[in-house]
């Protein structure tokens, strides 16, 4: 796409190379910014040279993914002893609409900012208990549970100036067994309904639900609730809407079969 509006483009090395002036707009693999014109940007600030590490572990034995760390670097990461969770980077990943070339230069950072209702790095780092951590532009840092991050289909927390750094894993969500589910109407088409499980050492068991609804619905349960439960619950959730891809019921319908699978799935794994 030629972007006719684009007269500046620089590459972001430090902090403060990040404040922008006027019309500057951010860009990490720019895989959707260079998708369609833009018609209120006039300069573009490269973040792919701020040497973030791809992956990080962290303190608690958990996850640290750098927002510029690509989709093709995550699905990538070497199997780690203990880390159940892991087999979800690659079925999120497998779930975004895009090839292989995609991959090498989509970043789960820019795909949670982008906050579609399909994101698939939303709807893992979501389901993983992720928290994004947000350079701030008077040098402080916040912190926000992805969950919360995303507000709506396109629309999320963060403020004018603000850049999301990285999403944290916790060693609990990486140490779960995790199971996933998709759904859409077309064998190529973008995701209807995106389900994922995580069974928790403790007995706490998480559903979340993406795509189905504009922002993520995490349902945690301090132990495996019943299918009755779980299908009243998934049925009850806020937001199913309806759009060419898929109506607010079947949307509705199909999350609540997907997330009895899950449940099943993850049961019989610690079943004797």
């Amino acid at each position: 796409m030629d972007l006719h509006t684009i007269t500046g483009y620089r590459y972001a090395r430090s902090r403060g190379d990040l404040r922008l002036a006027a019309g500057e707009r951010l860009v990490a693999g720019g895989t959707w910014f260079f998708s369609e014109p833009q018609v209120d940007a006039s300069g573009i600030v490269d973040i792919s040279e701020m040497g973030w590490p791809a992956l990080e572990d962290l303190p608690d034995h958990g996850l640290r993914i750098g927002a510029t760390c690509t989709i093709a670097e995550l699905a990538a990461l070497p199997v780690r002893p203990g880390w159940s969770a892991q087999p979800l980077f690659g079925a999120c990943a497998n779930a975004l609409l895009a090839s292989f070339k995609i991959w090498n230069v989509a970043t789960v950072g820019g795909n949670i900012c982008r906050s579609f209702a399909a994101a698939s790095m939303v709807s893992l780092t979501a389901g993983l208990d992720g928290v994004a951590v947000i350079w701030c532009p008077d040098g402080t840092d916040r912190r926000i549970p992805v969950a919360e991050f995303v507000t709506g289909n396109g629309t999320n927390q963060l403020r004018d100036g603000e850049v999301l750094r990285a999403v944290d894993i916790p060693a609990t969500a990486m140490q779960g067994h995790t199971a996933f589910r998709t759904i859409a109407l077309a064998d190529l088409g973008r995701s209807g309904a995106v389900v994922t499980g995580r069974h928790d050492h403790d007995g706490a068991m998480t559903i979340g639900v993406t795509a189905a609804t504009p922002r993520p619905a995490v349902l945690r349960y301090p132990s495996p609730p019943s299918a009755a439960r779980l299908h009243r619950d998934v049925s009850l959730l806020d937001g199913y809407y309806s759009d060419p891809l898929g109506a607010a019921d079947w949307r509705r319908a199909v999350s609540a079969v997907l997330a009895e699978e899950i449940r099943t799935e993850l049961l019989e794994r610690v079943a004797p």
